[in-house]
C-alpha cells in the first residue's frame, strides 16, 4: 500500500502430504535461485514472510494466465502462437542454463507458464529447480510432472542437466498444438500429426528430437532448439523436397555446362589441327 503498486502473493502452506522439511527445503530453493537472476520472462521476488508455517512469497505481479487455463477454455493452440512462445521459453532457460552454476528448471509444463496481453511469457514456480553440480552422478531428489518429465527424472539414469528442460519443452509444445494432455491416456507423446494431418511436418520432427528418451538424441542445447524452432518451416517435408530438387536441377544444368564446355574446348583443339 505505500508503493501504490500491485504485487503478487504467492501462499505456501503446510499439509499431511508436504511436511515442514519438503516445504521449507523448495522455498528455500525458489527464493534463492529468483533472488539472483533478472530475465524478462522471469518474476523477481520482492519480500519474504513466515507465519505459524503458513510462508508468503511477494513477487512482481505478472498480469495474464496460465497456458494451462487457456488450453482448457480454448483447447489447441495456434502453432505459430505456440513456436512463438517456446522460442521465448528458449530464450529464458539459455540464460538459466548459462549461469555458474547451471540451473536446472525441471518442471515446464502450461501451468508454470503465464502469457501476458503484450504476448510475452513469463516462468513461474522455481520450487522443482536445482543448480547442476558436476561432481554429482545423480538428483538427490527426483521432481518433475509426470508426463512432462524426462526419463532421467525418475531416477538412476544419471543427473538432470540442460536437456531435461529441453525434454519438458518438448512436451509442453506437444500438448499446446494438439490439446493432448501427456500425463492423461495414452501416456505417451505421438507423431503430432496423427491428431492433426494440418501440422507442420518440421514441428513434428523437432518435438520428436526433443523428447526422445536417450538425452545424447535430444537437441543439447536451448540455443541449438531456438535455430530450429526459427527455422522449423524450412524442416518441412514439401520444402526439403523442393531444396533438393532444386539442387538436382542445379546439379544437371551444372553437368550440362561443364559438357558444353568440354566440347566446346575440344571442337577449337580439332579447328586447330585441321587448319
Amino acid at each position: 500500500t505505500k508503493a501504490n503498486k500491485q504485487w503478487a502473493v504467492k501462499e505456501i502452506r503446510q499439509t499431511k502430504k508436504n511436511g515442514a522439511e519438503i516445504v521449507q527445503q523448495n522455498l528455500m530453493t525458489e527464493i534463492g535461485i529468483l533472488k539472483k537472476l533478472e530475465h524478462e520472462n522471469l518474476p523477481q521476488i520482492i519480500d519474504i514472510f513466515e507465519k505459524n508455517g503458513t510462508y508468503l512469497i511477494i513477487m512482481n505481479y505478472v498480469q495474464g494466465r496460465t497456458l494451462k487455463d487457456i488450453l482448457y477454455e480454448r483447447g489447441p493452440q495456434p502453432q505459430d502462437d505456440v513456436v512463438n512462445w517456446a522460442i521465448q521459453l528458449c530464450s529464458v532457460l539459455d540464460y538459466l542454463h548459462t549461469r555458474e552454476p547451471a540451473i536446472i528448471y525441471r518442471d515446464l509444463k502450461p501451468g508454470n507458464i503465464m502469457l501476458r496481453p503484450d504476448g510475452r511469457i513469463i516462468l513461474i514456480d522455481f520450487g522443482t529447480a536445482r543448480e547442476y553440480k558436476d561432481e554429482q552422478a545423480e538428483d538427490t531428489t527426483y521432481l518433475g510432472t509426470k508426463g512432462y518429465a524426462a526419463p532421467e527424472q525418475y531416477g538412476g539414469d544419471g543427473q538432470t542437466d540442460a536437456r531435461t528442460d529441453i525434454y519438458n519443452l518438448g512436451a509442453t509444445i506437444y500438448h499446446l498444438v494438439t490439446g493432448k494432455n501427456p500425463n492423461k491416456p495414452p501416456y505417451e507423446i505421438r507423431p503430432i500429426r496423427e491428431w492433426d494431418p494440418s501440422l507442420s511436418t518440421g514441428l513434428e520432427s523437432i518435438i520428436l528430437k526433443c523428447v526422445a528418451n536417450n538425452p545424447a538424441d535430444r537437441y543439447q542445447s536451448a540455443k541449438e532448439l531456438q535455430f530450429a524452432l526459427e527455422h522449423y518451416r524450412e524442416l518441412e517435408t514439401s520444402y526439403l523436397k523442393d531444396k533438393r530438387g532444386k539442387v538436382r536441377l542445379f546439379g544437371l544444368l551444372s553437368g550440362a555446362a561443364l559438357l558444353a564446355a568440354i566440347a566446346g574446348i575440344g571442337l577449337n583443339i580439332y579447328a586447330d589441327s585441321l587448319k
